[in-house]
C-alpha cells in the first residue's frame, strides 16, 4: 500500500515538494489508517525542519546544505482524499502534534463534496466553481503520483520475486543480467546462449535463469 502528498502553491504544482510513502503501520487500518500515518510522518518531519537553525540573512536556505529548505513553512490548507472519517483522523493527528495553523478539509469523490472537521454536513461547491476545479486538480495529481509509485514498486517486486527463484543467482549476477538486458521481459526472451554471454554468468546458471523465467511466464499467463 502506498500514498502520496502533493503540493500546490499559488494554484501551481510544486513537484519538488511532492512526497510518496510506503505505508507501514496504517496498512491494516485501510485508507483512514493510511491518512493518519502520512499526516503524522509528514508533519512530524515539518516540525523537525522548522526547529532547525535558520540563517537570518538567508531564511529560505538550509545552513547545512546550502540548498533551499523544503517544507520550511506550513501549508494554508491540507486536503485529504475522502469524507468525514478521513478528515476527522487528519485533524486529530494535527491536534496531537500541536499543529494549529493548518486548515483541513476532505474532498469526497462520489459527489465531490467538501468535508470540514466537526461539521455534520458537507459543503457543496458549484460544479463550475474555480475553487472546486483546483481541489479536483490537487486530488487527481495526488492519485497520479501515487499510481506511478505503486506501479514502480509492483514492477520492482515482480522483478525481484522472479529472479529470486533462480537457484544460486546472487545479487551481483542478478544486477549484471538486468543491466545487460535492460528488463526482465527482455531477459525472459533471451536464449541460454545469450544469457551465458553475460560476463560472470556460466552455462549452468544461464539454463537455470532461462528455465525459471519461462516457468514464471507460463504461470502469469495462466492466471
Amino acid at each position: 500500500m502506498v500514498a502520496s502528498l502533493v503540493v500546490f502553491e499559488d494554484g501551481l504544482a510544486r513537484k519538488s515538494e511532492y512526497r510518496r510513502f510506503a505505508i507501514r503501520e496504517g496498512a491494516e487500518g485501510g485508507d483512514v489508517g493510511s491518512i493518519a500515518e502520512v499526516v503524522r510522518r509528514r508533519f512530524a518531519r515539518y516540525q523537525q525542519e522548522a526547529a532547525a537553525p535558520v540563517d537570518p540573512d538567508r531564511p529560505g536556505i538550509d545552513p547545512d546544505t546550502g540548498k533551499p529548505r523544503r517544507f520550511a513553512y506550513p501549508p494554508n490548507l491540507l486536503v485529504v482524499d475522502g469524507g468525514a472519517p478521513q478528515v476527522a483522523v487528519a485533524a486529530d493527528v494535527l491536534a496531537e502534534l500541536g499543529v494549529t495553523d493548518v486548515a483541513v478539509i476532505g474532498l469526497a469523490k462520489r459527489l465531490e463534496e467538501v468535508w470540514v472537521p466537526g461539521e455534520p454536513d458537507p459543503v457543496i461547491l458549484p460544479r463550475t466553481s474555480e475553487a472546486l476545479y483546483l481541489l479536483q486538480r490537487v486530488r487527481d495529481e495526488a492519485h497520479r503520483f501515487a499510481i506511478t509509485y505503486h506501479r514502480q514498486k509492483r514492477g520492482q517486486r515482480m522483478t525481484t520475486s522472479e529472479l529470486d527463484q533462480v537457484p544460486g543467482l546472487g545479487q551481483t549476477r542478478k544486477a549484471a543480467l538486468l543491466k545487460h538486458f535492460g528488463s526482465v521481459r527482455k531477459l525472459r526472451e533471451a536464449t541460454v546462449d545469450e544469457i551465458s554471454g553475460v560476463p560472470g554468468v556460466g552455462r549452468r546458471t544461464a539454463e537455470a535463469v532461462h528455465a525459471t523465467l519461462a516457468s514464471a511466464g507460463k504461470e502469469r499467463e495462466s492466471t
